[in-house]
């Protein structure tokens, strides 16, 4: 394993921990997040804000950091949407879950599956991510306790959410107040509650301009807004946790790495997903035993100052998607991985995605896509 990611993930709760906690204070016993008991709990996640970037702008977040220690962080890879929502609400690493990037490449099928915004023939939420959620858990096991989504109304029937969020009540909201609003009622209405609230704001305008631009600021500034709100309607017996599911890295266009379709780096190549800082390069299934190693080491010698490179064998033995990997997500993990530890990203020549305009880019090892806040509130302040 990369020493970076190592280093990353040291002595810090996972996104996987924070709901198996939260339900132990709910319980009104101590995990090993210390939360003392509470009679609700609501779980704020905000797409794309890495605890660097916070710390880095707390005059603009003054109510979200006014409580926040610096040890108060947890650790997120892959450092990407989908993972890192569904680590959160399965409890589990990516390698038990099966959704281990944006995009993957699915044998069975010969596709590449958006696991984003792709979902369709072949990919049923019920079975493609392969774990029950807290909230199906909850439901089943200990119904007084409601488990509700909060998100925006988009999402409601999305795939993702489909696969991710199963057995809760989803509510609607479309801007990160009225979230919070709605999120104050269904306390009031439940008097036991465990709530996801999800703001994906900051993570649009991060895409869009850049975390380091004046739409991004403006976004956080109206995430503290509504994190304030939230921490004063709440009553004594409801802690609040504040968490992300990655950072970013603004990366201009002039560092974008294109690769051509006949370069070696691609020999025997047949398919290439995940995202643009960690790309999953996939072999043919009648490849040689040694052309996962061959290419690994094209790579490294081509790329390996910008980026960690590693085979497949080679991260699930050092633990990069979990200490479990379950059969059907090791199908999905690339051959070969190439993960930037630099400010650059990844793209074959051919490619005319989208994914060239965006600037906020995550999904690799740096500790600024992988380590994100835990901030306690309501209850749970210290």
């Amino acid at each position: 394993m990369s020493s970076m990611l190592f280093s990353a993930a040291s002595g810090r709760p996972t996104l996987s921990d924070v709901l198996p906690n939260s339900l132990t204070s709910l319980r009104g016993e101590t995990g090993a997040l210390g939360l003392p008991e509470a009679r609700s709990i609501v779980v704020m996640l905000v797409d794309g804000l890495g605890a660097s970037m916070l710390r880095s702008r707390t005059g603009h977040a003054r109510h979200l950091t006014a409580d926040w220690r610096k040890k108060d962080t947890a650790f997120s890879f892959p450092s990407t949407t989908v993972a890192g929502i569904t680590s959160l609400t399965t409890a589990t690493r990516a390698g038990e879950h099966g959704l281990l990037g944006y995009s993957l490449f699915d044998r069975e099928s010969g596709v590449i599956r958006n696991q984003l915004s792709g979902w369709g023939d072949g990919m049923d939420p019920a079975t493609w991510q392969l774990q029950r959620t807290v909230f199906e858990e909850l439901r089943d096991g200990t119904p007084e306790v409601q488990s509700i989504v909060v998100g925006m109304p988009q999402y409601r029937d999305s795939g993702l959410t489909h696969a991710s969020l199963r057995g809760a009540l989803y509510l609607e909201g479309g801007s990160m107040q009225e979230r919070v609003e709605v999120t104050l009622a269904a306390l009031d209405e439940h008097p036991r509650a465990l709530i996801y609230l999800y703001n994906a704001e900051l993570d649009q305008a991060g895409h869009a301009h850049g975390w380091e631009s004046d739409p991004w600021l403006a976004r956080l500034e109206e995430l503290d807004a509504a994190f304030d709100s939230l921490n004063r309607g709440v009553d004594a017996g409801t802690g609040i946790l504040v968490t992300a599911d990655h950072g970013m890295i603004d990366i201009p266009r002039h560092r974008q790495i294109d690769v051509d379709d006949d370069d070696p780096l691609f020999d025997g190549v047949v398919a290439m997903a995940g995202e643009p800082r960690l790309r999953h390069l996939y072999l043919a299934d009648d490849a040689s035993v040694d052309a996962a190693g061959e290419l690994r080491d094209r790579w490294l010698e081509s790329q390996g100052t910008r980026a960690t490179v590693l085979t497949r064998a080679e991260a699930v033995e050092g633990g990069w998607y979990g200490p479990i990997v379950a059969p059907a997500a090791a199908e999905r993990i690339g051959d070969v991985i190439v993960a930037a530890t630099k400010g650059v990203t990844y793209y074959a020549s051919s490619m005319q995605s989208g994914a060239r305009l965006v600037v906020g880019q995550h999904g690799s090892i740096t500790p600024e896509e992988t380590i994100v806040p835990l901030i306690r509130a309501g209850a749970f302040t210290h």
